[in-house]
């Protein structure tokens, strides 16, 4: 395969990660206003929550706003919350959460990202992001001093679509084209990375780009097998996954040898 000239990441669980647990986030924003909301109760209400939004309503559609509060409203009820309660301090619920993910009060770097990134743009490799989430990794990026090493950023509420269509990794090279030269469309001088398999890993591959599984495992994100088994699922067979990013790098070097 030819040199890697440009690396897409993906947010969350690949470059950052919650600071603290974000049931443990919700569940104390949540006590302030509800009365007492246990972590273990919202462990079990938030991915529903969700997944609820993210399927009726992909992309952020109506608004990151509007989606969020479906989401805080819907993670609060279902972890015992008493609805007129929810109704009625779900602005100041909403406006706390919203900020405190906004920003490193909310997020931390994992602790091989800017030696990583660093690596890349001194090998002049191009660097980007792709992400389904909404606006506010933007403000993160930026608080934790990393945004200045991207020469893309593709986010899923911006552009109305999200991985796994091929559109949105399609916008991110056009964009880069100018100062990358020839990568017009996906092709396999371009590397995703991403820690969902389907979205980021299957959704690369089918999109033309070569791709990276990394599994981190850690405990907001169970690995999807233990990285010192001798064996894979059969579905995962053929899985090129790394748990960090030195593995990445030295892939990305082997590929320009």
């Amino acid at each position: 395969m030819p040199p890697i000239r440009l690396v897409l990441f993906d947010a969350l669980f690949t470059l950052i990660r919650p600071r603290k647990p974000i049931a443990a986030q919700y569940a104390h924003v949540f006590s302030s206003h509800l009365g007492v909301v246990t972590r273990a109760a919202v462990e079990k209400s938030f991915p529903k929550a969700l997944k609820d939004l993210k399927d009726s309503k992909p992309a952020y559609q109506g608004g990151k706003d509007a989606w969020w509060a479906d989401v805080v409203r819907k993670t609060a009820i279902g972890a015992g919350a008493d609805p007129i309660a929810v109704k009625r301090s779900l602005p100041e619920i909403l406006a706390t959460l919203m900020e405190t993910f906004r920003s490193k009060r909310g997020y931390s770097l994992y602790a091989d990202v800017i030696m990583c990134l660093h690596a890349l743009k001194s090998n002049g490799i191009h660097v980007g992001l792709v992400s389904n989430t909404d606006s506010r990794v933007r403000d993160v990026l930026k608080d934790l001093d990393v945004e200045k090493y991207f020469d893309v950023i593709i986010l899923s509420e911006e552009e109305g679509t999200e991985k796994p269509s091929p559109l949105i990794w399609q916008r991110a090279c056009e964009r880069i084209k100018a100062p990358i030269g020839n990568i017009i469309a996906p092709s396999k001088e371009v590397l995703h990375i991403g820690d969902e398999l389907h979205a980021d890993y299957r959704g690369a591959l089918s999109a033309g780009l070569d791709a990276v599984l990394l599994r981190r495992g850690g405990k907001e994100i169970p690995p999807i097998t233990d990285p010192l088994a001798t064996s894979l699922p059969l579905d995962l067979v053929d899985v090129r996954m790394m748990f960090n990013l030195q593995m990445v790098l030295n892939y990305v070097r082997q590929r320009s040898l």
